[in-house]
């Protein structure tokens, strides 16, 4: 007897199921989390690079429904087409779809987070700007200096912290920004940080690593 031709693998198979219906296992993917309504398709570039069939119907989960959990032992070979180093990009993805009622309304994409405190938006800022000094220019210009001193100052009058803008307005009028270079910049706004750390009673940050924490970054060194 001949042997039997490997089935085509589809995206299509991948979804659904022999009777129809939506595989509710592949909600435990990101790639599978927020399908409500969308095409399936489209041009991600994950599915162009298995060579998989875009052309799946659309779908969406009712809010509310119970979706029963998936079978605990849910290893399977990989399909026909599918290479093991594809699967495994898509288990290192894995994680549980996140309940219905933790999106805001109407959504499948954005989960109801509560506005940041002090701490996530000083976090934050920090991130900014250093990552700005980082790409201020070597020779700026006397214009993009006067843009930059202007800049800081406006920011320490409209940061969403009172006492913490009041606190770098102070600095600033101490220690005026030094916006010659991005190297005297980027120094500046670490000994600024480090004045919010000594405050805060946090470690300070050795200012000598500047570039390689928001430039170059650590490789090659020890």
């Amino acid at each position: 007897m001949a042997e039997k031709a490997p089935e085509e693998f589809t995206l299509r198979k991948l979804l659904f199921n022999d009777n129809g219906k939506f595989c509710l296992p592949c909600t435990l993917y990101k790639s599978f989390r927020y399908v409500s309504g969308a095409n399936l398709g489209g041009s991600d570039a994950s599915s162009a690079s298995v060579g998989v069939d875009t052309a799946a119907p659309s779908v969406s989960i009712t809010e509310g429904a119970n979706i029963p959990a998936p079978p605990q032992d849910t290893t399977v070979a990989p399909p026909q087409g599918v290479t093991v180093a594809a699967v495994a990009t898509v288990a290192a993805n894995a994680a549980p779809a996140a309940p219905v009622s933790e999106f805001i309304p109407g959504s499948r994409t954005y989960l109801k987070e509560d506005p940041p405190d002090v701490n996530k938006v000083g976090a934050a800022s920090w991130t900014f700007l250093h990552a700005m000094a980082a790409k201020y220019p070597e020779e700026p210009t006397p214009t993009q200096q006067g843009e930059m001193s202007e800049f800081l100052s406006l920011f320490s009058r409209v940061y969403p912290c009172f006492w913490c803008a009041k606190d770098f307005e102070k600095y600033i009028g101490a220690h005026a920004p030094q916006v010659q270079s991005r190297e005297e910049l980027s120094l500046w706004l670490c000994g600024a940080h480090n004045k919010v750390n000594k405050k805060l009673g946090k470690a300070q940050f050795n200012c000598d690593f500047w570039r390689q924490r928001w430039s170059d970054g650590w490789e090659g060194d020890n």
